[in-house]
């Protein structure tokens, strides 16, 4: 007994080294590339030795960085149910984001609603059928219970692709942003356990989140618009999204913010590197030397994450020390 009592002494310290060792790690990565007139394209620019990563707060290197092809992707547009019904102004706007998703791309609609997102259907490349699925929401003041609950619950249970493999996936959601089980909507009381849940669970999924805001049936105007918005860039800058809204009031148009998500779904990489497997939520900060652009990125992930950027990847790799 004394003998088999040593030897776990003994063992457990490597055990524990093994699992707690570095582990290849991806996230998404998106370039806000300079588009004006005249402007060079720097794509071509955009390599691992472009990027500066720290991890933990410490420097390291990306093993490899993979453009995203769009047969690699799958987005949710998340609709809150409890948004006013002139909302039903833009339903054209939104079956032409949908059909005009680049081919291959899988789309999912799906309702906010009770705390859960309730959907006709699962994710396809058939966009005329997923717009298909659109409706006016039902208006109904809170109907979503907080889209952050939603939120949540979505990215913990994200169904399965087409393909079967674990593709890079994006969420647009179309809300307030106000939080009602958080009580007041005012300045001084923008601390959400719910908004902060629903960025953990999107930063442990691999899933950057951007939004649109448009105001609720009930609540609007004035502190719920702060509100909203606060918490929805709160979401965007956690997990590596955008949030998009045109003041206090609802935009006129959903068309440029729609562009504008296309245009960071075609600039999303995904980005290798290595990890300690020691926590649950490793910190990540990225940079670039690229002039005139900026990158963006989760403020967590999970270590040991995978994210399929394609079904036949071509990473651009870090040359070989020598």
């Amino acid at each position: 007994m004394i003998r088999y009592l040593l030897a776990i002494a003994v063992l457990t310290p490597a055990v524990l080294a093994a699992q707690e060792g570095p582990v290849a790690t991806q996230t998404i990565l998106t370039f806000d590339v300079p588009n004006k007139i005249g402007a060079p394209d720097i794509s071509q620019f955009i390599t691992p030795q472009s990027v500066r990563l720290r991890v933990n707060n410490r420097n390291a290197e990306l093993t490899s960085l993979t453009r995203i092809q769009s047969n690699g992707v799958q987005v949710a547009l998340l609709i809150d149910d409890g948004l006013r019904t002139s909302v039903g102004r833009q339903i054209s706007d939104i079956k032409t984001f949908i059909t005009s998703l680049p081919v291959g791309t899988e789309i999912l609609v799906g309702y906010m609603q009770n705390g859960r997102v309730v959907s006709d259907q699962s994710f396809t490349t058939n966009h005329a059928a997923a717009s298909a699925t659109l409706r006016i929401p039902l208006g109904t003041p809170g109907a979503s219970a907080s889209p952050y609950l939603c939120l949540s619950d979505f990215v913990r249970k994200w169904p399965a692709s087409e393909s079967g493999t674990p593709e890079a996936r994006f969420v647009i959601m179309l809300t307030n942003g106000v939080d009602p089980y958080n009580g007041s909507v005012s300045p001084m009381n923008q601390n959400s356990l719910y908004v902060d849940n629903a960025i953990r669970d999107a930063q442990r999924m691999g899933v950057p989140v951007y939004s649109i805001y448009y105001g609720d049936a009930g609540i609007g105007g004035g502190d719920a618009s702060f509100s909203g918005q606060n918490y929805l860039s709160q979401v965007a800058e956690g997990t590596g999204g955008r949030a998009y809204f045109q003041g206090s009031g609802n935009p006129v148009s959903l068309t440029p913010f729609f562009n504008q998500f296309k245009k960071s779904l075609a600039e999303s990489y995904v980005a290798t590197f290595n990890a300690s497997s020691r926590s649950d939520l490793i910190d990540v900060k990225v940079s670039t030397s690229l002039s005139g652009t900026k990158v963006r990125s989760p403020q967590k992930v999970k270590p040991g994450a995978r994210i399929t950027a394609s079904p036949q990847d071509h990473p651009m790799e870090m040359p070989a020390a020598r």
